[in-house]
C-alpha cells in the first residue's frame, strides 16, 4: 500500500517547481494526470519533441526524475470540446495543480471557480511567483526575483560583493515545491473532516519569508539584520567555513558549538586555538580582532596537509561536524547516501540503467516509490480517456476536432 493510493491528481503546470511538488506526491502513490497542449496550441514547450518517434521520447523521458509515477494527456484547453474533456475528468479527481500567472487558468475555463461547480471536493493549488492577488500578482519572475523581493539574496555572499545567486534552490524548489505539496496535503487532511475541497494559493516569494522565519524573528525582536558576509552562518569565522585540502578538494567544517571547537583544535594538535570559539555575538557582527584571520590563515595551512578524504575521516573520529564537499560526480558514490538509498536504479530496455534521485521522506509502513518512468507527452491520452468513459469513436471525433492529442 502506497500513503497516498486512491487520490487523483490533474497536473496544468509548464515548469519544473510545479513538476515537483507532483512528483513527491506521485512517489507516495497519487495517480498525477499530466494535462498538456497539442503541439502548436500554446507556448512554453507545447510540441517539444512533437516530431520524434514514441521510442525516442520514452528513451528521452526516462531521466526525467520530475515527470515520473505520471500518465500524460494532451487536451486543447482553448477549445470548448477539450474543456469538456477536461471537466468529465474533473469530476473524478482529487486535485488540480496549476502554475500559470493568475488569470490563465480563468481564460482556459479551467480555474477554481469553475471547476468547484464541477466538483465541489476538489482541491486546487496554485503555484505563482508573487499569489493571486496584492499589486505584484501579475508581474513576471524567477527565484532570483522572488528570493530578491523576500529579503534572502541580501544575505548570501561575501562582504563588499554582489550576493551570491544560489542558482534556483530557494524559491523554486524549497519554496514554491514542498510549501505547495504540504498545502495540498493540508488541505486533503481538511477535507476528511468537513467533506468540502478548497483552494490552496501558494507564492514563490512569500514561501521564501516562511523559510527565512529563523531570521526573521531575529530581526523583528532584537533588530539584528545579518550583513552579508559578516556573520557566524555565512563564512565570517573560521569554526564555520570550508577549507582547500592538499589534493584542491574542499572541506567543510560546522563547529558551531564550543565542544565541537574544541574536538577540532585536539584533532589537529592546536589547543592554542580553543580560545576563538564562537560567541552569539557573531550572529549579529564581524569582530574587529585580527586574530581571527590569524586563526583562519593557521587552519588554511593545516588542511593543506592532508587529502580532503583524510581530513573527513581523522575529524570525524574526533566527533567534529565535517564534511566532503562533495562534486555531482561524487555525490552518488557517497556511503551515507546510497545507504539512504538517495541513488534509485531502473533497467530500461534501450538505455541500460537508468538513474534518478531517491526518495527523501522515509515512511516506515507506507514507503514511496517509483512505479514508473517519465511518460512522453500524450502517451496516455486514450487510456486516460478510455477508462473515463469515453469509446474509441469519440476520440477519434474529437481529435478530428482538435480538442485532444
Amino acid at each position: 500500500m502506497l500513503a497516498l493510493e486512491g487520490i487523483r491528481i490533474l497536473e496544468l503546470v509548464h515548469l519544473p517547481p510545479g513538476e515537483l511538488c507532483t512528483m513527491i506526491l506521485g512517489d507516495f502513490g497519487a495517480e498525477i494526470i499530466k494535462v498538456e497542449a497539442l503541439p502548436k496550441t500554446s507556448g512554453r514547450g507545447a510540441g517539444l519533441y512533437a516530431g520524434a518517434d514514441a521510442e525516442s521520447l520514452k528513451a528521452a523521458a526516462a531521466f526525467n526524475a520530475l515527470n515520473r509515477n505520471k500518465k500524460s494527456i494532451r487536451i486543447n484547453l482553448k477549445s470548448e470540446e477539450g474543456c469538456q474533456v477536461f471537466y468529465r475528468l474533473v469530476k473524478d479527481a482529487d486535485v488540480i495543480v496549476e502554475g500559470f500567472r493568475p488569470g490563465a487558468v480563468k481564460r482556459m475555463g479551467a480555474d477554481y471557480e469553475t471547476v468547484k461547480k464541477i466538483n465541489p471536493r476538489i482541491i486546487y493549488c496554485s503555484l505563482s511567483g508573487y499569489g493571486q492577488d496584492g499589486p505584484y500578482n501579475q508581474y513576471p519572475g524567477h527565484d532570483i526575483n522572488y528570493i530578491s523581493i523576500a529579503g534572502a539574496l541580501d544575505l548570501i555572499g561575501w562582504p563588499g560583493q554582489p550576493p551570491a545567486i544560489p542558482l534556483n534552490f530557494i524559491a523554486d524548489f524549497a519554496g514554491a515545491s514542498m510549501h505547495g505539496a504540504v498545502g495540498i496535503l493540508a488541505a486533503l487532511f481538511a477535507r476528511e473532516k468537513t467533506g468540502k475541497g478548497q483552494y490552496v494559493d501558494i507564492s514563490y516569494t512569500d514561501s521564501v519569508i516562511t523559510l527565512m522565519t529563523f531570521f526573521l524573528q531575529q530581526y523583528f525582536g532584537a533588530g539584528l539584520k545579518f550583513p552579508r558576509g559578516e556573520w557566524a552562518l555565512a563564512g565570517a569565522y573560521p569554526y564555520y567555513k570550508t577549507y582547500e585540502t592538499k589534493d584542491g578538494k574542499l572541506i567543510s567544517l560546522g563547529c558551531l558549538e564550543p565542544w565541537f571547537w574544541e574536538n577540532l583544535c585536539k584533532a589537529i594538535g592546536r589547543d592554542d586555538l580553543k580560545p576563538y570559539c564562537f560567541n552569539p555575538l557573531h550572529f549579529i557582527q564581524k569582530a574587529d580582532d585580527p586574530k581571527w584571520s590569524e586563526v583562519e590563515d593557521e587552519l588554511k595551512k593545516i588542511f593543506h596537509t592532508k587529502n580532503r578524504d583524510e581530513w573527513f575521516d581523522l575529524l570525524i573520529r574526533h566527533d567534529v561536524p565535517a564534511g566532503k564537499v562533495n562534486t555531482l560526480d561524487e555525490v552518488f558514490a557517497d556511503p551515507q547516501l546510497l545507504h539512504r538509498k538517495m541513488l534509485l536504479e531502473f533497467d530500461h530496455p534501450k538505455l541500460g540503467k537508468v538513474k534518478h534521485p531517491g526518495i527523501a521522506i522515509k515512511l516506515s509502513d507506507t514507503p514511496g516509490k517509483v512505479r514508473s518512468l517519465a511518460p512522453y507527452s500524450g502517451e496516455h491520452t486514450d487510456e486516460v480517456l478510455l477508462s473515463a468513459g469515453y469509446t474509441k469513436s469519440d476520440l477519434e471525433q474529437l481529435r478530428k476536432a482538435n480538442a485532444i492529442g
